[in-house]
């Protein structure tokens, strides 16, 4: 008898976040599930992993264990150390809030699915909205997971091509439509606001309120503001195009190669 599928979950509000918990019993009907997540939130930590800092890990049963770093480091963890063999796929989330567009570069449950696809792991990120400081709505959350364990068990069949993870955005209104998207733009009103302390010293706290305009028809902002689950695929290559005329660029003391 053959072994079911290994699935490896991660997040980045903290392994004792609801999202993950719903997560992680809606994939046990695709595989065999093992959870290794940060054991607190590391929301907006991006890609980062501990170079200059010892992680230690919880064990809080089995197949459940919390990591003191980020999600790229709990995946890290997970593949190289905690799990018994290698995961086919590595999903992380579900986020409490959306990840769309520049949100990629920042979020840290879209770094845990990347850095599975980085060691040749399929990866799958899984956001949903909520509002704005309110908790998750119960069954959005249940609903999320239903919808990403068919992603997944399509992933396991026919995985995506190498250096791609998916991302799966859904709305907070539950939706059966879902649409094929491409990353659009977010734009904040204000990313860094000075407040002054009792003391009248100067402090700045980062992040503002995303302008909620309508995206491009195609891109993920678009699908979610339209009531759709947005499934974006992410590559690792993130190569753009040249400059305008770069043929005609000379630059003194070197030539082209």
């Amino acid at each position: 008898m053959s072994e079911r599928p290994l699935i490896l979950i991660t997040n980045d509000d903290g392994i004792e976040a609801e999202g993950i918990n719903v997560l992680a019993q809606e994939m046990a009907g695709a595989g065999e599930v093992w959870v290794v997540a940060p054991r607190h939130e590391q929301s907006a930590v991006g890609h980062g992993i501990s170079l200059s800092r010892p992680m230690r890990i919880t064990s809080l049963d089995e197949r459940r264990h919390a990591v003191s770093g980020s999600p790229a480091d709990a995946v890290l963890v997970g593949l190289f150390h905690i799990c018994p063999r290698r995961p086919d796929l590595v999903v992380s989330g579900i986020n409490h809030g959306l990840n769309l567009g520049t949100d990629v570069f920042y979020s840290g449950t879209v770094a845990g699915a990347l850095e599975g696809v980085i060691h040749g792991v399929s990866g799958l990120a899984v956001s949903v909205e909520v509002e704005t400081g309110g908790a998750p709505d119960r069954e959005g959350l249940r609903q999320t997971a239903r919808f990403a364990a068919l992603v997944a068990a399509r992933m396991l069949e026919e995985p995506p091509p190498a250096g791609t993870a998916l991302s799966i955005n859904a709305p907070r209104e539950p939706s059966t439509r879902f649409a094929w998207t491409r990353l659009g733009r977010r734009v904040y009103r204000e990313r860094v606001e000075r407040r002054l302390d009792l003391r009248g010293i100067p402090y700045y706290w980062v992040g503002g309120p995303v302008i909620r305009e309508m995206g491009e028809p195609g891109t993920d902002s678009h699908a979610v503001e339209s009531g759709l689950i947005s499934l974006t695929p992410l590559g690792l290559d993130l190569t753009g195009d040249a400059p305008a005329g770069h043929e005609r660029w000379t630059l003194e003391g070197y030539e082209r190669g």
